[in-house]
């Protein structure tokens, strides 16, 4: 986190009971992880979160944290990206980062901001669901993977994907970063 976070103290992570600076977002992240468990049935140990992601592009390299990538049977099936405000704009770098990620296409990404949230099919980039209630369980995600086809992302789309997470969400972010003070 950077230093124009408020943090209110420290708390411990749901999933790994590591100690955490207390932010309003960590704490939307804490409340995810929770649903995926409490209410979806995944196991922790399905959930990997606070990942990070490396991004090159024509030489200029970046890094994304990855909010959560859920794995059923040890198979990635889902990504959650987490981003305060509005999640339209976030919906094509949570593609790319589904895209990106993992050796095939992750079947489902969705981007929410805690309160709202648009389920994906990522192959499609169609919205499937809006609400993080509509992300599947993980009996449905185990159910829904016995008939999905995995498949690696077609290499001349790499490059291409790369380009547009590097560019909304690795260079945005650096020049958000750069007009916004630090608190003392």
């Amino acid at each position: 986190m950077g230093t124009s976070h408020l943090i209110m103290g420290i708390l411990t992570d749901y999933l790994t009971g590591q100690t955490l600076p207390d932010t309003h977002d960590e704490r939307i992240l804490q409340k995810i992880a929770r649903f995926l468990v409490d209410d979806k049935g995944y196991d922790k140990a399905d959930i990997f979160a606070r990942k990070t992601m490396p991004v090159a592009v024509s030489g200029k390299t970046g890094t994304i944290t990855v909010h959560f990538k859920l794995q059923v049977n040890g198979v990635a099936f889902a990504v959650i990206m987490y981003g305060p405000g509005s999640i339209v704009t976030r919906q094509r770098p949570t593609l790319a980062v589904a895209r990106l990620l993992d050796a095939h296409v992750i079947p489902y990404a969705m981007i929410t901001n805690g309160t709202d949230a648009n389920l994906m099919d990522t192959n499609t980039g169609k919205i499937i669901g809006k609400a993080l209630s509509s992300m599947p369980s993980k009996s449905e995600a185990l159910e829904q993977m016995k008939n999905l086809s995995l498949n690696p992302l077609p290499p001349d789309r790499h490059e291409k994907e790369s380009r547009i997470l590097y560019a909304m969400d690795i260079l945005t972010h650096a020049e958000c970063s750069e007009y916004v003070c630090p608190l003392p």
